[in-house]
This record gives structure tokens, sequence and C-alpha cells, in this order.
């Protein structure tokens, strides 16, 4: 399952290198793609080490690094790291990319950081959070801060036209799609098998607090900041919510812990 979701990923990132929604050329020329929510809630990075579980090709790591932290990205697609690794050397930031699955970074990646990120989409792709919980806490140093943003559970239960819903809330297994697109360029000529698994969140959170991690605070947002859901519609804030569901179902969450 892993080799069939990097085989799909590797596919995807020509399509995202391209596409309107990453916006490469507008980052190139110093516009950041962090959010609000991390930004704030992560704070000030200056002078920290980070290292960022599933970075894809590297803009949130290339966008943290302006902000003057030194950042290792981890991405288990080849794509993805060598476009990052271009990406690094064309805008000459301080940042290193390391390409691995994350379960095998302990055999390519030494040391602690001061801060473990994850954002976006990253930990439906992962079969087992306590092994990811372990992860983590393998690689703060004492005192250091774990933070996650990234898409509720919930949403993950829906069809893809958000009518009902398909998937339980809780992990059962690998849900196996065939999706067509992709989420950054639906028309993208691509149609690939992929494998997820939903987590609750009382499985991600007990992760962290049994490896170690003491949670500072848990955040739930009725909105996305991506318009990467069928149904969606644009409120008056920017952001995105399911048509007929707004401001009821929580679309993001976010966790910060520290060890």
């Amino acid at each position: 399952m892993f080799d069939v979701n990097k085989d799909a990923w590797n596919k995807k990132t020509p399509c995202h290198l391209k596409s309107e929604m990453y916006n490469l050329e507008e980052f190139k020329n110093g516009k950041s793609s962090l959010h609000f929510i991390e930004l704030e809630e992560l704070g000030d990075v200056k002078g920290k080490s980070m290292l960022h579980l599933q970075c894809h090709f590297g803009q949130d790591s290339l966008s943290w690094a302006r902000m003057g932290a030194k950042v290792t990205g981890v991405d288990f697609s080849d794509e993805a790291i060598s476009a990052a690794n271009s990406l690094r050397n064309e805008l000459n930031l301080d940042a290193k990319f390391i390409c691995s699955n994350v379960y095998d970074l302990k055999s390519k990646l030494d040391g602690k950081f001061d801060i473990v990120f994850t954002s976006y989409g990253t930990i439906s792709w992962l079969p087992d959070i306590s092994k990811w919980g372990k992860l983590v806490s393998h690689y703060l140093k004492p005192g250091g801060t774990f933070y996650i943003v990234e898409f509720h559970t919930i949403v993950w239960m829906f069809d893809d036209d958000f009518t009902e819903f398909k998937y339980s809330y809780f992990n059962q297994g690998e849900i196996e799609e065939m999706v067509e697109g992709t989420y950054a360029d639906t028309n993208a000529p691509l149609k690939q098998t992929q494998y997820g698994w939903n987590h609750p969140l009382s499985e991600v959170i007990n992760s962290l607090i049994q490896n170690g991690l003491k949670i500072e605070f848990v955040h739930e947002f009725p909105f996305s900041v991506y318009d990467v859901f069928a149904n969606s519609v644009k409120g008056e804030d920017g952001w995105w919510r399911i048509k007929g569901m707004e401001n009821i179902i929580p679309m993001m969450f976010s966790i910060r812990a520290e060890k």
C-alpha cells in the first residue's frame, strides 16, 4: 500500500508544481504558503530547529526557513523531494530534505529538534498512529514543541459529494479509493488507486500522551483553509465550508504539545 501511495504522489507532484493552488511563482517571489492558524499557534520559530514530517515538495518547510527556522523536511515521494531540493537551491534557503517513509526515518536521520511540525493531509496516509507518536517523541528535545494542523476526520467520513456518511469515524483498516485528478487540479490527467486510514481525534491525542507529550491545547475549526472538498462554499471570512453544513461540522483541528 505504501508503494501504491508513493507512486500516486510521484505522479501528483508535477501537477501540483504547475497548479494554481500551490501558486509556485508567487511563492518564489516571497509569498508564504503558511496560514494564519499555524503562524499564530506555533509562534516564533527563529533560530529553532524544525523537523517537518510529510513535507510534500517543501513549500511550507521553506516558508518556515524564511522565518528563521532551521528545517529538515521529510517525504516518501522521490519526485517531491527532488522538487524541494531544487526549490531550496533556487531560493538559497537553509533547509534539508530527506526522502523517507516516516516509519523508516530513524535509519536515515539522527538528532533532536526544537519543533516537530506536520500539517494538512498527512496522518490519513499513516496506518499506525501509535508508532507515529513514538516517532514524534523520539525526535523532540526535552521541552520541545509538537504541532499539527490537520483536516478533521469527520470530513473523511463523507462520500465524494458530501451527501452522506460512507466511512467510519474510527480506524477500521485501510480505505481503498480510485481517484481521478488531484485535489490541487481536479482536471489533471490522473486516475490512481490510493490507500488511506481514518483516525479519530482520541487516537491522535492518546498517541502523543502515551509517548510522553503534554497536550497544551486542542482546537477545532468549522472551515477549511483550502478549497479541496466538493460542494463547498466560500464564506465572508475567505474560508471554505460544506454547503448546508456551514459551521455545523468541524473541518480542521490543531494540537500543540510539549515533550
